[in-house]
């Protein structure tokens, strides 16, 4: 079906300008509507009185989400989400001495859509469930990076006056690690420990079974001399150290609840038998995967598409007798690590992924080449098995014969 109406949406926290322009790029109108259920509703009213049905129109914004994003699509639109770069390369079309405004950027996008639409790709047809999922994932996926960087902020604390900690807990993350420094955050408090509460720091910490010898250990890694800050500095930095090691027990409460809100949606999704399948995708991972790819069956064609959309697929860049293979920068960037991640423990899990990687450092791959080259195949893989619904099978998926440069 034609489209009659082309619109275009410059959105902000506050506000956002629209531009409606025809088939023939005539200006119908241009609005500065608000960001609430007054300015939507203005909004539709306005694409109803140029165009007889929702279906008759399509909306491009910067962006694929949001309160504005989803009402306009549960009200039947088709929406385009464009990239800012490439807006940012149409905006020079209409105004070559790098003028921008608002208004002028809504009438970019309008125009953008009127003359290359096929060129942009229209928002997925995803599930509800598949979107829940997404939001969990992605939740789940910040709340493990912000640990990971709440603990190197700890670890560079702990190094400035409180070395023996480092020496006691190799991996600050663990719940030991916590208990204790959240008790004795200094040296000085650490030291005044005996082996007795120290045991029933461990015992709190979840350590059942206890071996003397640790327990002795930090005993005597607390115990040793050691030098000290002055003390109203040391002070100072053991209420730093336990605003820290607060700050990170909370995040891991959340890391689990995380996980078990996000292996409930995963494992009642339709596809998650097929994804648990696959070497190396387990609740996690697999939730990411699911979440980020979706599940709209005609979202990618082949798995070339789904390939360049994770990023595993390179980038060529040839002109005369040059011509170098990149890295893709341009890629859903949580995906592609997901993928990298993927990759790494399908190895664990399947001889013909470990067999695969083999191949490819043996011919030169760096570790991250190599990890990328097989990531892609397994992204291949999870297109054909979805294709076809049906599970992976390791025979069909590696057999003798694959060629190196697959």
């Amino acid at each position: 079906m034609s489209m009659v109406v082309f619109c275009g949406i410059d959105w902000a926290e506050h506000h956002h300008d629209a531009a409606m322009v025809d088939a023939d790029g005539e200006v119908l109108v241009k609005r500065r509507i608000t960001d609430d259920i007054a300015g939507f509703t203005q909004l539709t009213e306005l694409l109803c009185a140029h165009a007889g049905q929702p279906a008759e129109v399509s909306i491009a914004l910067e962006t694929d989400r949001g309160l504005l994003v989803a009402a306009l699509r549960a009200a039947g639109y088709r929406v385009f989400a464009i990239n800012p770069k490439a807006v940012d390369r149409y905006r020079d079309r209409y105004a070559v001495s790098g003028a921008k405004s608002d208004a002028a950027d809504a009438l970019v996008l309008a125009n953008l859509l009127r003359t290359d639409a096929a060129r942009h790709r229209e928002l997925p047809d995803d599930s509800a469930q598949v979107e829940a999922i997404a939001v969990v994932a992605r939740a789940h996926q910040d709340a493990v990076r912000t640990r990971l960087r709440d603990t190197g902020r700890l670890r560079s604390l702990l190094r400035e006056f409180f070395p023996a900690a480092l020496t006691a807990f190799p991996n600050l993350a663990t719940r030991t690690a916590l208990q204790i420094l959240a008790v004795a955050p200094t040296p000085s408090q650490a030291q005044a420990l005996d082996r007795d509460q120290i045991r029933a720091l461990l015992g709190a910490a979840g350590r059942i079974c206890l071996r003397a010898s640790e327990v002795e250990r930090l005993h005597q890694i607390f115990a040793a001399e050691q030098l000290h800050q002055p003390p109203e500095v040391e002070e100072a930095m053991g209420v730093a150290v336990r605003a820290i090691v607060t700050t990170l027990m909370g995040i891991d409460a959340a890391i689990a609840e995380l996980e078990a809100a996000l292996a409930a949606r995963f494992d009642n999704h339709p596809d998650a038998e097929i994804l648990r399948s696959l070497p190396g995708l387990g609740v996690v991972l697999g939730g990411r995967v699911l979440g980020e790819f979706g599940d709209d069956p005609t979202r990618f064609l082949d798995p070339a598409s789904r390939r360049r959309y994770a990023g595993t697929a390179p980038v060529t860049r040839a002109s005369g007798k040059s011509r170098v293979v990149l890295l893709r920068r341009a890629r859903n960037q949580r995906l592609a690590d997901a993928c990298r991640w993927w990759a790494f423990n399908a190895m664990q899990h399947s001889p013909g992924a470990m067999a695969y990687y083999r191949r490819r450092r043996a011919a030169g791959d760096t570790h991250e080449a190599a990890l990328r080259r097989l990531g892609s195949t397994l992204v291949g893989q999870l297109h054909h098995c979805l294709e076809h619904r049906e599970p992976y099978r390791e025979d069909i998926a590696w057999p003798a014969s694959l060629p190196t440069a697959a």
